[in-house]
Order: C-alpha cells, then sequence, then structure tokens
C-alpha cells in the first residue's frame, strides 16, 4: 500500500504578514496532483491542519475545497487533529464526510478503533492518535500524571491491544502529533511542554508497521518506521534550511517500509543574512538572495538611519529585520531580549527568583512553578477550543 504523509498545513497562518493563503491552495493543489500521478491509495494527515482553533472563513473555506478534491480523486484520507486545531470544531461532521472516504480522527476515546482500508495483501489498520493534551485526558486514560509520555503509552496500549484481534498479518499505521526524542524543533511551532518535558521516546510507537508523525516543522527521520513530514511551508526563519516535502511510503506485505521525499512548492526561499549595513548592501555574495525572503540582523555598534529602506532596494522581499551589536554578553547594554533569547519560561521565572532573593528555587519550588506554567498552558487549550 502506498501512502502520501503530509502534516502541518497551519491554513490561515501568514508568515511575517505575508497571506500565504495563496501558496497553501498551490499546496493542496500539488498534494492532489501527486497522489493521482503516483497511484497513491491513502493519503495521511498528521494534525495542525489550521493554524488556530478558530481560523478565518478563507481557511475554513480552502480545507473544505480540500475535502471536496480528495474525496473526487477516490483516495481515502485519515486526518487527525493537532495542538493547534480544535478537536471539536475539526470533527464536526466526520461520520458523514467519511462516507466519503475523508476519515477524521479527533476523539481520544477512539484512539484504539482504526480505519481499516484493503490491498491486494490484506488489511491496513490506520490508527488516528488526535494531539492528547495531558492534563485534559489523562483521566479518560487513567494515568495518575499528566504527561505526554503517560498519556501517548496508554494511547498507544489501546492500539496494540485492538490490533491483537485482528487476522495474522494486518499492517498498521499509526498518526499522532507529538515531539518525539530525537527530532529537532524549529521557532515556529507552539511550546507542548508538561512538567518541564515535551518529548517522548520513539519506543512508545513500537509495534506499529509505519508512524506519521506531525509536530515539528522540519521533515525528519526519527527511525525507518517512525517519520515526521514536516509543514509543506516555511512558518519562520528558522526554517530557512528546511527542504519541504512530503513522504510517499510504501508499505511492503510483510510490513516493510520504503519511502521517498516529494518536494513541495515554496512561494520564495529564505535567506538570513547577517553583518553591519554597508557589509550586506556591498557583498556580491549575498546577490543569490536578492529574490528571497529576508531576514537580516544587523551588527552595527550604532543602530544606521532608515536601515528597513536601504536593505529593500537590494532585497526587495526583506520581512524581518534585527539588530544585534556585537557585544561581549556581560556588556550591560546587551539587550534584555538578547539575554533570554532560547531560554525557556520555567528558567526565567527561575531567574526571577534567584534575582530577588539572591538565591533560586529549590526542588520543590521549581515543582511549583512547572505546575503553574502547565495549568496556565492547559487552561488557554481548554479557553481555544471552548471558544
Amino acid at each position: 500500500m502506498r501512502l502520501l504523509h503530509t502534516s502541518d498545513w497551519h491554513l490561515g497562518r501568514a508568515f511575517h504578514r505575508v497571506n500565504m493563503l495563496g501558496a497553501q491552495a498551490e499546496f493542496i493543489g500539488h498534494l492532489v496532483t501527486t497522489a493521482r500521478e503516483r497511484d497513491v491509495d491513502a493519503v495521511v494527515v498528521s494534525g495542525d491542519v489550521y493554524d488556530r482553533a478558530v481560523p478565518p472563513l478563507a481557511a475554513v473555506e480552502l480545507f473544505d475545497d480540500a475535502l471536496h478534491r480528495l474525496a473526487d480523486l477516490g483516495v481515502p484520507t485519515v486526518m487527525i487533529s493537532g495542538n493547534h486545531d480544535s478537536a471539536r470544531r475539526l470533527g464536526v461532521g466526520a461520520g458523514l464526510i467519511g462516507r466519503a472516504g475523508i476519515h477524521l480522527r479527533t476523539e481520544p476515546s477512539a484512539c484504539g478503533t482504526p480505519v481499516v482500508l484493503q490491498d491486494a495483501h490484506g488489511d491496513v489498520a490506520f490508527y488516528g492518535l488526535p494531539y492528547l493534551e495531558p492534563a485534559l485526558v489523562k483521566d479518560a486514560f487513567g494515568v495518575e500524571k499528566a504527561g505526554h509520555e503517560a498519556v501517548l503509552g496508554a494511547a498507544m496500549d489501546r492500539v496494540r491491544a485492538d490490533l491483537a484481534t485482528r487476522a495474522r498479518g494486518t499492517r498498521s499505521v499509526v498518526l499522532a502529533h507529538a515531539f518525539v526524542t530525537g527530532g529537532q524543533a524549529s521557532d515556529s511551532e507552539r511550546d507542548i511542554t508538561v512538567g518541564g518535558v515535551a518529548a517522548v521516546p520513539a519506543g512508545v510507537f513500537d509495534g506499529v508497521d509505519y508512524t506519521a508523525l506531525g509536530h515539528l516543522h522540519g521533515c525528519q527521520t526519527i527511525t525507518e518506521r517512525v517519520r515526521y513530514s514536516g509543514s509543506p511551508l516555511p512558518y519562520s526563519f528558522s526554517e530557512a534550511q528546511h527542504r519541504k516535502s512530503m513522504w510517499l511510503v510504501d508499505l511492503g506485505p510483510d510490513g516493510s517500509v520504503s519511502a521517498e521525499r516529494v518536494d513541495c512548492p515554496v512561494p520564495r526561499p529564505l535567506a538570513r543574512i547577517r553583518g553591519t549595513l554597508e557589509e550586506l548592501l556591498a557583498d556580491p555574495a549575498l546577490a543569490e538572495h536578492q529574490e528571497a525572503w529576508v531576514e537580516a540582523t544587523l551588527t552595527d555598534a550604532v543602530r544606521p538611519s532608515e536601515p528597513m529602506a536601504r536593505l529593500s532596494e537590494r532585497f526587495p522581499h526583506t520581512l524581518s529585520l534585527v539588530f544585534d551589536p556585537e557585544r561581549a554578553p556581560d556588556d550591560p547594554d546587551v539587550s534584555y531580549a538578547r539575554r533570554l533569547a532560547g531560554r525557556a519560561d520555567q528558567e526565567v521565572a527561575e531567574d526571577f527568583v534567584a534575582h530577588v532573593r539572591g538565591a533560586g528555587p529549590d526542588a520543590r519550588e521549581r515543582a511549583v512553578l512547572r505546575d503553574a506554567f502547565d495549568a496556565v498552558r492547559a487552561d488557554r487549550t481548554v479557553r481555544e477550543v471552548a471558544g
């Protein structure tokens, strides 16, 4: 069986104020064309279909168009909700849509109930694990402590239990939306850290033939059987080195896996350039970036006059301008934002405690801070879904 694995469409998202809806529509066309021309047997979409719980109307219309085109193609599609989606909204009408061959899996309780497709060699069971917010699903899964590994492990126990009841030789595919150990993150993914831990081990998915992951925006191979497709379009300059693609996966009669990357169309390449303003304007080696979307970091000791206007004359698609004067790390003039760069909320809070009282928090206090951040993030998720 041949699968086309994609995820993280983020319909409705902009890129530094650039409307990406046209590029997203082009990707949907590319997806449908690929499915038709490469004789795909099933499309799997591993979450974050939308960029937010209540997407703009134009994004909903594009999703509706995608559903109709996939249904008209006659290629079954299995799709889960991600941490950016409202599972309840995305799942509206799932029963009716399923009759057209588009199978939406947004209910955590249905993790162990697969979509079963057939090929010449027998059944393939597709298990959809929507994004599982630990604080919201731990009771339903009977786990004592809210954590990604615990709830995903419980969901996978249900998958393996169901698979054990099926005919010998039944192959299996799991769709999941999670941060798996070994994956490389980018700046455009929402933090899903719980209890100071974001990642789960790949071994959670042992026992199935292929795991189609979503959440991280870079296409990655965790193991031969566990892969991220990545987002089809860039959503931050941290993705400048990404090759945007989908996985074309062949699942053999014995459950063996072979995979090929299929490139996605992107509107423009991304470029990150750094130096003084005069260096960036004069360096002939930078000519290759004149048609790219550009993030320019200026290292001038004194902020130059009209830098964006001057840069745009050479790089007309400059979208981001960063000032980072070259100074020693202990220089008192180093900006607050630069000092905090790369630090998690928990670390910032612990530093604040140390600054106020002269000593950092002890283990009990760190646990209190972790619980507070987890509670705020869980409450935000509930409000987004209910809003």
